[in-house]
């Protein structure tokens, strides 16, 4: 059968999920997968695939504990993973995210994740899966992860631009989340919840719609798009949002404002 796109959509899934080349993932909290869960998917804690330490917890975490964490839910080089959320797709994005950085080939989002599935009707387990334990090698690679280095030496690149998913609040200061509010300079702001519908169960915008929000913020498909938020989490969303969109230079920041704002040396606007 043909592969799947980066975004499917639970109706395009539904007859696929016995294959046995798909790894079906779920992001949502444990006692959410426990109550309710795609057919076949594996659950994956969210905390795993972060750093967790301050100043920066979204940082990704060392290669061995990666190594641990996908080898833990089966995961080998030939699977096509299928990732899923119940919170609009953050979770899934960052995980989409991390296999990015890590080169593996083959991932897709669920479009509206679990809302759009369990809402529209398509098939609920409790039974939990079992996957047989692999040994997944992690090995981070820097084609999709940009650090607080890179982008302090990209600041003035007019082939690279900052894209914050933050809400206009933190974006402009008023809401501060680290020792300084604001922005890395340069950046436009584009909250991630506004990219999704609410009323077709947090589902990505139309194609066309998203392409027009980011044109009038000035952002181009042949610039490199570094993403970031608070700790990478809502920011995976927009670098996911990107990749669907074809912008193929997208990169992300895990890093991110936690970093950044608690740098006395870095600068920042308002």
């Amino acid at each position: 059968m043909h592969k799947l796109p980066l975004l499917v959509e639970p109706e395009d899934l539904k007859p696929r999920l016995r294959e046995p080349s798909l790894l079906i993932v779920d992001l949502c909290q444990a006692n959410n997968y426990a109550e309710a869960h795609i057919p076949g998917a594996v659950h994956l804690e969210y905390a795993n695939l972060l750093l967790g330490a301050k100043p920066a917890p979204g940082l990704l975490p060392d290669e061995a504990r990666l190594s641990a964490t996908l080898s833990g839910i089966g995961l080998t080089p030939d699977k096509h993973i299928v990732a899923y959320d119940v919170e609009g797709g953050g979770r899934a994005c960052r995980f989409i995210w991390t296999l990015d950085a890590l080169g593996h080939p083959a991932s897709s989002l669920l479009n509206g994740g679990l809302f759009a599935w369990a809402n529209e009707g398509h098939p609920l387990l409790q039974q939990p899966a079992e996957p047989a334990p692999s040994n997944y090698q992690a090995v981070i690679g820097d084609q999709v992860v940009a650090t607080r280095d890179y982008i302090e030496q990209h600041l003035n690149d007019g082939q690279v631009a900052l894209l914050d998913a933050r809400t206009p609040e933190e974006y402009n200061g008023t809401n501060v989340r680290a020792a300084r509010g604001g922005h890395i300079p340069g950046a436009v702001n584009l909250n991630w919840l506004d990219t999704v519908d609410r009323t077709r169960n947090y589902r990505l915008l139309p194609d066309d719609a998203l392409l027009a929000m980011l044109a009038k913020l000035g952002l181009r498909d042949d610039q490199e798009v570094i993403t970031y938020c608070q700790t990478h989490h809502r920011s995976a969303h927009s670098y996911v949002m990107l990749r669907h969109l074809g912008f193929d230079k997208a990169k992300g920041y895990p890093g991110a404002w936690a970093e950044w704002g608690n740098n006395p040396d870095t600068p920042v606007e308002t």
